[in-house]
C-alpha cells in the first residue's frame, strides 16, 4: 500500500477509535453527574443500549440476596394446623425437626411459638420468667411406676417417659430409677421455698429452691429422681451413681435434660443439681443434646436469669 494511504487509514481508525471512547465517556459521566449540557448530542440507540447494560447487572445482586431470605414458618398451614390441633411433636415436627424449631424460635422467626405457655413442652420457667398464670396447674397427671413415698404425681406423659427412662438404665445395668419429687403447686412451693430460706438464708435459699411461681415442678414436667440400685438412695447422692452418670449421657434419648449443671449458675440462678430433670420432649431433647447445650435460656436464645428481678 501506498505510504500516504497508509497514513490516511491510520488517521481514520484513529480518529475512530477517540469517537467511541468519547461517547462513552460522556455516557459514564452522564451516569455520574446527571443530565449532560446543551448541545451535547445523544450517542446512536445502539451505543445506548449498550451503555444501560452494566446498570442492569447491577440489579443482580439484590434478586439474589431475595432469594434466600427465609419464610416465616409459622405461615405454613402444616405449623398452623399442629398448632391448633396437633401435640407438640407434631408442631416441631411441621416446623423441620427439633434443631429447625430452635433456630427459629431463638432468632425471633416464630413468632406463633409462645414460650411462656406452660402447657407445652417448650415453655421457659426461671428467675425472671414466673408462670402465667402464676397458680398454673398441670390439666393431667400420671404417676410412674417406680416412686418414693411422697413423691407424688407429675405430668402424665412424663410419667410414660420416666417408666422408658428407668427401665433403659435397668437393662443399661446401672439400676432402677424412681421419682422422688415431681409436680408441686402454688401452695406448696410456698411452703418449700419458705423452709429453705428459714434454714439457710435468703441468698442461700435462692440458689437452692424456686419462688412460688418461678418453679419448674409447678409444671409437672420436672422430676428430682433416685437411683434405686439395690435400695433407693437420695437426690444428693445421685450425681455420683452410675444411674446420674447414665441419665446425663443419656436422658435426652427419653425426652429428659439435666436441667441444672455445674458451672451453669450464672445463667440459671441455681447450684447444680445432677437430680433434677426436664422433660422437653424428644425432638428437643435431641437437638439440645446434638447442639451441645448446658440451659434451656441458651438453647432459646433467653437472657441469663442468675437473680429474680425484684
Amino acid at each position: 500500500m501506498h505510504p500516504r494511504l497508509v497514513l490516511v487509514a491510520s488517521v481514520t481508525i484513529g480518529l475512530a477509535v477517540a469517537l467511541i471512547g468519547a461517547l462513552w465517556s460522556l455516557a459514564d459521566g452522564s451516569a455520574q453527574n446527571g443530565p449532560r449540557g446543551a448541545g451535547v448530542k445523544d450517542p446512536d440507540p445502539a451505543a445506548a443500549a449498550r451503555i444501560e447494560m452494566p446498570a442492569a447487572a447491577t440489579s443482580l445482586p439484590a434478586v439474589r440476596l431475595r432469594a434466600v431470605t427465609a419464610a416465616d414458618p409459622c405461615a405454613l398451614p402444616a405449623v398452623q394446623q399442629a398448632l391448633a390441633s396437633g401435640g407438640d411433636d407434631a408442631v416441631i415436627g411441621a416446623f423441620g425437626g427439633g434443631a429447625a424449631f430452635r433456630a427459629a424460635v431463638a432468632t425471633g422467626n416464630a413468632p406463633c411459638i409462645d414460650l411462656a405457655d406452660p402447657n407445652r413442652d417448650w415453655v421457659v420457667v426461671n428467675k425472671i420468667r414466673p408462670l402465667n398464670p402464676i397458680t398454673f396447674a398441670p390439666s393431667s397427671f400420671g404417676d410412674p411406676a417406680l416412686s418414693v413415698d411422697g413423691a407424688g404425681s407429675v405430668r402424665s406423659d412424663v410419667a410414660q417417659a420416666l417408666d422408658r427412662l428407668s427401665a433403659g438404665a435397668d437393662a443399661a445395668g446401672v439400676g432402677s430409677i424412681a421419682l422422688a419429687s415431681g409436680y408441686r403447686s402454688y401452695d406448696t412451693q410456698v411452703q418449700t421455698y419458705s423452709g429453705q430460706i428459714a434454714q439457710y438464708g435468703q441468698a442461700q435459699g435462692d440458689a437452692l429452691s424456686a419462688r412460688p411461681g418461678h418453679s419448674e415442678h409447678q409444671t409437672g414436667l420436672a422430676a428430682d429422681v433416685v437411683s434405686c440400685a439395690g435400695g433407693c438412695g437420695s437426690i444428693d447422692s445421685f450425681g455420683g451413681t452410675d444411674a446420674g452418670a447414665w441419665v446425663a449421657q443419656n436422658g435426652w434419648q427419653y425426652g429428659f435434660i439435666v436441667r441444672y449443671v455445674a458451672g451453669q449458675t450464672p445463667i440459671t440462678g441455681y447450684d447444680a443439681e445432677p437430680w433434677h430433670l426436664r422433660y422437653v420432649g424428644v425432638p428437643l431433647a435431641t437437638a439440645y443434646h446434638d447442639g451441645g447445650y448446658a440451659t434451656l435460656e441458651q438453647f432459646f436464645g433467653l437472657p441469663a436469669a442468675p437473680a429474680y428481678a425484684g
